[in-house]
């Protein structure tokens, strides 16, 4: 079984993305690792090349400014990260730079790959999530944050990124039919410094809005950015992964946030109620088909 990982960043240094964790935390599970490292205005390219690594092979890209619509650039660069892929692997392990896999999952992840490598009925495997907000400390736990995603799939060289490459379809938009897994993806894409936050927040604005009132409308609400303002957060109680504990360390902001409070419309509130009296989450998102 030949596992080759993947994924794609820019201006990671300049915006504190924990890539090189990201990375790191698959790394073991890869025979090969593809970085498609984008035209970057910082040193994100001897940030990735600093990595002590012989699996990892870097491509050097440039973002399409012309396709910013809807964060459609985002999937053309892990679509490029995904084309240059050795044509014998076997699974292709996706993680973005702000995602990290914990060391406890490693064994989980390399059964299941095992598990279901002759199972052509498996496009793919999906995972948990937990989505980290404004501090190491807190978690999203409302209906605003994903559960799951395909973060494995399987090499057929049909398979592209769909939209702004949170998941993927095969080329023809077909759902991939996915087997959910016992592991978990640690999202710290919401866990930085809230004045760097607005920072990160203006630059990915102008690879989702074409239009100038647009634009201007998401950078007012970049610039009044506030943690707080969140709906919902749950205190996390367990342990981040091991390649991520220097950054824990070394958290150089305060936030706080009262668990109890639920800032929910009365229509979010009898949903939310519903979903934790029965696991069903009524209207939820599913870019894939489960196979049970």
């Amino acid at each position: 079984m030949k596992v080759a990982g993947f994924t794609f960043i820019r201006n990671a240094v300049q915006f504190d993305y924990p890539v090189v964790e990201a990375i790191t935390s698959v790394l073991p599970l890869c025979d090969e690792f593809v970085v498609a490292v984008g035209n970057s205005d910082d040193n994100t390219l001897a940030l990735i090349e600093g990595i002590r690594s012989d699996k990892i092979r870097i491509i050097r890209t440039v973002w399409d400014d012309a396709s910013r619509a809807g964060g459609r650039v985002l999937a053309l660069e892990t679509d490029k990260a995904l084309a240059a892929v050795s044509p014998d692997a076997d699974w292709c392990f996706y993680i973005q730079g702000d995602e990290v896999l914990h060391e406890q999952d490693i064994p989980t992840v390399r059964e299941a790959m095992q598990t279901y490598l002759t199972d052509n009925a498996v496009d793919g495997l999906l995972f948990k999530y937990l989505h980290f907000y404004g501090s190491y400390s807190y978690v999203g736990d409302s209906r605003q944050w994903y559960r799951r995603e395909i973060r494995v799939i399987r090499n057929r060289g049909n398979v592209a990124a769909y939209k702004d490459a949170q998941g993927f379809r095969t080329r023809d938009n077909q759902k991939l039919r996915v087997k959910l897994i016992d592991a978990t993806i640690y999202h710290y894409g919401w866990v930085k410094h809230p004045d760097l936050q607005k920072k990160r927040l203006g630059f990915a604005n102008h690879f989702w809005h074409t239009e100038a009132e647009q634009i201007a409308k998401a950078e007012a609400a970049q610039q009044n950015f506030d943690y707080s303002e969140i709906d919902s957060l749950a205190r996390f109680t367990g342990t981040h992964p091991a390649v991520m504990q220097p950054r824990v360390d070394r958290l150089n902001w305060a936030f706080a946030f009262d668990t109890s409070q639920k800032r929910y419309s009365p229509r979010v509130r009898l949903l939310t109620f519903i979903e934790k009296l029965t696991g069903w989450r009524i209207g939820e998102y599913k870019n894939y088909k489960r196979v049970h």
